[in-house]
């Protein structure tokens, strides 16, 4: 296992436990659920690019836990209230919220997360507090400004790439972004190191969303836990979706277009579908737009301070676009 690797397993197992002290023992629906979706698993992706971050500007994982916490616990809500909108029965092979309870504890459930979230970043005393406070709260606004992004282009035939992108970086970008801004914040970073890890975070945000999009139609069940093509047959406009709309030859087009005025492919075309954007270079492209946007972040990374911990975020960076679920 790399030395990057390790650390990122260090502080997963740090996080793991201290959202565990987090909502009351009580025994009522609505701790319960919070707990629920606290304990749920994950990559704990954002933590540790806040934790990363700090050390790059030399704080350790201790001095930025809360803030940490902060961005998982909020990462959280908003899957738990995604779910209730996207009607999901399921998420990580687990029960979702609203399906374990209901839809009215889901709703509180996450409310309440959101609050601990804001209740955590006001905590934090270090250096720059004002800032990072006011980071987090512009994040809040444009992840919900993303995924009304989102709703909006699911009724839309003429979403292009540069739609998609405004979305993502809305929707998965603003608060990888603002890890990384709160994260280099809290290590006394100037406004230029802030910008930095601003921009660092919107590219690994692309990254990781096409990634994603390209995984939900490449990676095998097993691996991936969920349905192969469930964004194509839920018709979402995912980047491969938009970019065989915008690029393709005039069948697919024709054909995926019927299919998204429909609601989407229906399952047993899936293959279809899939073959379809693989002939046509698809996965390629997408596969090209990952690698352009890791790039970007890492072009970013290197004008941090040069430390162990800035190699150990470059390399988590580069896991995330070669991830295969």
């Amino acid at each position: 296992m790399s030395d990057s690797a390790v650390e990122a397993d260090r502080i997963r197992s740090d996080l793991d436990s201290y959202l565990e002290t987090l909502v009351p023992a009580g025994d009522s629906a609505l701790f319960r659920a919070c707990r629920y979706a606290l304990s749920s698993g994950g990559k704990r992706v954002r933590p540790i690019l806040v934790a990363l971050a700090a050390g790059a500007m030399g704080r350790g994982f201790s001095d930025v836990r809360t803030l940490a916490a902060a961005c998982e616990v909020f990462h959280n809500f908003t899957l738990v209230h995604d779910d209730i909108m996207d009607r999901s029965a399921t998420r990580r092979g687990q029960p979702t919220v609203h399906s374990k309870w209901d839809e009215a504890t889901a709703v509180l459930a996450g409310d309440y997360l959101l609050a601990l979230s804001y209740e955590l970043v006001d905590g934090f005393e270090g250096a720059n507090a004002d800032k990072i406070r006011k980071s987090f709260g512009g994040m809040a606004k444009r992840l919900c400004e993303g995924q009304a992004l989102d709703m909006e282009m699911e009724q839309s035939l003429n979403v292009s790439e540069s739609d998609y992108l405004k979305m993502i970086d809305g929707k998965t970008g603003a608060l990888l972004s603002c890890c990384l801004e709160i994260g280099v914040l809290a290590g006394g970073a100037d406004e230029s190191q802030a910008s930095v890890a601003r921009g660092v975070g919107i590219d690994i945000g692309r990254a990781f969303q096409i990634q994603d999009d390209l995984l939900d139609a490449t990676a095998t069940e097993s691996r991936w836990g969920k349905v192969r093509g469930q964004d194509l047959i839920e018709g979402k406009r995912s980047w491969i979706v938009v970019d065989v709309l915008s690029a393709g030859a005039e069948t697919n087009r024709t054909y995926f277009t019927s299919a998204l005025r429909s609601g989407g492919i229906a399952p047993a075309d899936v293959d279809e579908a899939i073959a379809r954007m693989r002939s046509a270079g698809v996965f390629e492209r997408a596969a090209e737009a990952v690698v352009r946007y890791t790039n970007r972040a890492q072009s970013g990374i290197v004008q941090l301070p040069e430390s162990e911990a800035r190699s150990r975020l470059s390399a988590v960076v580069e896991s995330l676009g070669n991830r295969s679920h």
